[in-house]
């Protein structure tokens, strides 16, 4: 059948949906950054590129996330921003069937830079050793009157230009890119300072004349330059060698994943490789094994310790129908899971995921760092012109010129803002990775920043400070009840029924060792109980209305319990056998058997502790008392909760919000910090900024330890680099030379700046020791 001609008419306009609206995110790996304004100077040009919405630079992970408009911009053209500012972009790696292959192609990139830094230092290191002992020479007139000065000044140059073209080649190439886009980086102060004094040197070797008639002697300092590029390459080795194991966490996290799966296909067990296991696989788990990927439990049971996610040591018991996780380590039983998920899609690859995200991320102290970052180098570019300046027209006419350019030479050394750029990051770094290691996942380092100035943390009644389900707590059977047979009878009953307060029931009786006998003419009567015939006798379990429309008359005793119980703000269910009262059970949401402890913890620590929840006020007021907390703000609604946050920011407050349901959502996204119980509902872990995979409240105390920890290091750094900054400048640039007589060499400056930067990153590796109280 022929088709007919179809005109095409104007494009529809555009929505909310279209990618011209819609963004999306791409990660690249900068190559050739030297320091944070290299950083800042690549996170410009990503910026001004047409179609990005949002670009962020991290110096530590050398790693550059962007947000874009994939109608106006590519990974592509993003590579190609960053290729014109000077830089270069690793090769992405090809899609992989595991997150471990993609993080394994990574590390190979990474170990071929650090063999290319090593082998640059060594010849750095080896010519500059031989460059000092000729140039020792030259004290030597014994020495010199066998070796000519000028054959001694060429043989020194050729010795040294393997040493700027090859060992310091980044630093010039950096440093001219950086000029062509009129900027200027760390690269910028080491190619000046050593750039110049092997000019002066070139000329000095090339033309000793021009020096004699003027009255200088041309002294060259080859020296200088070919030990100042060593010793910042040493720098450099040591930082690479340091910023690896900042990133420690990941690997020790990838490191965890299982290599093998038992499949379980046509009836047989098959071992294969964990790339070939696929969805709804049924996978096979013995004793001792570790869980190949995500699941939930088919048959068998077992314990399985969950530690990698929780930090909880603990074995957690699993059943059919329990979710189990990959990586985990199954103890004790067998059983089997059908596998939901795969490769980069399981939870142990969301972890991840959001370990590497938040370490990649900047926190808002960071900001003084990035402006100082920023003017710090062309202002130490006009320091040091002006010392040159000074001292050429102040020091005496022999020496003025070799003084000029050494303290010239020094100051660009000396104030390289390497250790100002490392001090933020590689804190933050190491900081969430720690946190993923005791089952806190951080989103972002602002997070990780919050949680540590919080004064005030507001804490969800149900599912945070209780276990958020119901659990039976009293059993008093009526006189000449056996308590053992009237158990029996009601679980029989309530395992035929999907109500909370049922299940409460059932798991009471299995605790206590009571099976259930069946049970007939089931009947569920809405909003008062149920009904049904065990092992003969009718039994009825439900509240007082269901007993009296019944026709059952309440004992004195059983009504005066049951009494003894509601005061205690529990839920009483009456039970009935043969239109007799038989007993009441106490059923209540029980408080977490570490939230006490926990509170106490974050009390001592300075914090306001305050409970919210939509229950009456007697209810609070009892859960308040047994947990040590004094204010809480009872019968609020759902839609209250993020309004008594505002109104405790109000006060003045940094608010702490911890919740678990979708209720609580709005409430973590108000506060100034929202933790998330791993227990609870996506919704709720999505609008915090901190989720707890263990549910209980020790989590909290660890995300506030460590978030106060991690910012204690961090100003600790930041000290330092100002503090090393400020102080070396001013010696560099010979303050102390009219007085004391005291000069520092540019060679102790570019060994003094590479320590500055190790000293930085060893403060923030310390970090690896937290452990909570």
């Amino acid at each position: 059948m022929k088709q007919p001609n179809v005109v095409p008419g104007p494009p529809a306009p555009p929505t909310a949906t279209d990618t011209d609206y819609t963004t999306e995110t791409a990660t690249l790996d900068i190559e050739g950054m030297t320091c944070a304004s290299c950083a800042s100077f690549v996170e410009k040009s990503l910026g001004r590129t047409p179609g990005v919405r949002k670009a962020l630079v991290n110096f530590a992970t050398e790693r550059a996330t962007v947000e874009y408009l994939p109608g106006q911009a590519s990974p592509d053209t993003l590579r190609a921003a960053v290729v014109a500012a000077g830089y270069g972009v690793a090769a992405p790696t090809a899609p992989q069937t595991s997150v471990a292959e993609q993080q394994a192609a990574t590390d190979r990139q990474k170990a071929a830079a650090y063999h290319s830094l090593k082998r640059r230092l060594w010849v750095a290191a080896s010519l500059a050793t031989v460059i000092m002992v000729l140039s020792m020479l030259m004290l030597w007139p014994a020495m010199m009157s066998r070796l000519r000065m000028p054959v001694l000044n060429y043989l020194l140059l050729a010795l040294t230009l393997p040493v700027l073209l090859y060992s310091g080649r980044e630093f010039y190439t950096s440093a001219w890119n950086a000029f062509r886009h009129r900027a200027a980086n760390m690269d910028t102060l080491i190619a000046v300072g050593t750039g110049a004094a092997f000019l002066y040197s070139l000329l000095a070797t090339v033309a000793p004349r021009f020096f004699v008639r003027h009255g200088m002697q041309p002294e060259v300092y080859y020296d200088t330059t070919a030990t100042i590029i060593a010793l910042i390459l040493v720098g450099k080795v040591l930082e690479l060698r340091a910023k690896t194991q900042t990133s420690a966490a990941i690997k020790a996290l990838m490191g965890l994943r299982a290599k093998t799966a038992r499949v379980v296909r046509a009836g047989q067990e098959l071992e294969v490789p964990i790339e070939q296991v696929r969805v709804e696989d049924v996978v096979a788990v013995r004793p001792g094994e570790k869980v190949a990927t995500d699941g939930v439990v088919l048959e068998g049971r077992s314990a399985v310790d969950e530690a990698m996610l929780t930090g909880e040591s603990l074995p957690v018991e699993k059943k059919a129908g329990d979710p189990v996780f990959g990586a985990t380590l199954n103890k004790t039983g067998a059983f089997r899971f059908r596998v939901t998920k795969v490769g980069a899609d399981t939870m142990l690859a969301q972890i991840v995921k959001l370990v590497e995200e938040a370490q990649g991320s900047r926190a808002p102290i960071q900001r003084l760092a990035d402006k100082v970052s920023a003017i710090f180098v062309p202002t130490v570019v006009c320091v040091a012109i002006a010392t040159f300046v000074l001292w050429f027209d102040l020091a005496p006419e022999a020496t003025r010129f070799p003084l000029a350019l050494v303290s010239f030479v020094t100051v660009l050394i000396i104030a390289c803002p390497c250790a100002l750029g490392l001090a933020t990051p590689t804190a933050i770094m190491v900081g969430t990775g720690k946190g993923a290691e005791h089952g806190v996942l951080i989103r972002n380092a602002e997070a990780l920043e919050k949680a540590g100035r919080a004064t005030t943390v507001l804490l969800d009644k149900t599912g945070t400070i209780t276990r958020g389900e119901p659990a039976v707590t009293d059993f008093v059977p009526a006189t000449g009840q056996q308590p053992e047979h009237l158990l029996r009878l009601v679980a029989a009953l309530e395992q035929q029924s999907e109500h909370p307060l049922a299940e409460a029931v059932v798991r009471y009786a299995a605790a206590q060792g009571v099976g259930a006998a069946p049970a007939t003419d089931f009947e569920a009567v809405e909003g008062q109980g149920a009904r049904g015939t065990v092992e003969g006798e009718v039994v009825l379990i439900g509240n007082a209305r269901l007993l009296a429309e019944s026709g059952v008359v309440l004992p004195d005793l059983v009504r005066q319990q049951a009494e003894t119980l509601l005061a205690q703000a529990k839920t009483v269910l009456y039970v009935a056998v043969q239109g007799q009262a038989a007993g009441v059970l106490g059923v209540a949401d029980t408080v977490r058997d570490t939230s006490a402890a926990a509170i106490g913890r974050l009390q001592a620590m300075g914090l306001d502790v305050i409970m919210m929840t939509g229950d009456n006020p007697q209810t609070a007021a009892k859960v308040a008392a047994q947990v040590g907390i004094t204010r809480f703000f009872a019968e609020v609604l759902p839609s209250g909760k993020a309004e008594k946050v505002r109104e405790l920011q109000a006060e003045g407050r940094v608010v702490a919000m911890v919740g678990d349901g979708i209720n609580d959502a709005p409430a973590l996204a108000q506060a100034d910090i929202g933790l998330a119980m791993g227990g609870g509902t996506d919704v709720a872990m999505e609008a915090a900024g901190i989720t707890l995979m263990r549910s209980d409240l020790d989590g909290v105390v660890t995300a506030i330890e460590l978030s106060k920890q991690t910012i204690r290091t961090i100003r600790q750094n930041l000290f330092f680099a100002f503090f090393y900054n400020v102080l070396g400048i001013p010696v560099a640039a010979g303050v102390l030379y009219p007085v004391f007589g005291v000069l520092l060499s540019p060679m102790l400056a570019a060994a003094a700046m590479a320590l500055s930067s190790v000293s930085v990153l060893t403060n923030s590796l310390r970090l690896r020791r937290f452990t909570t109280r």
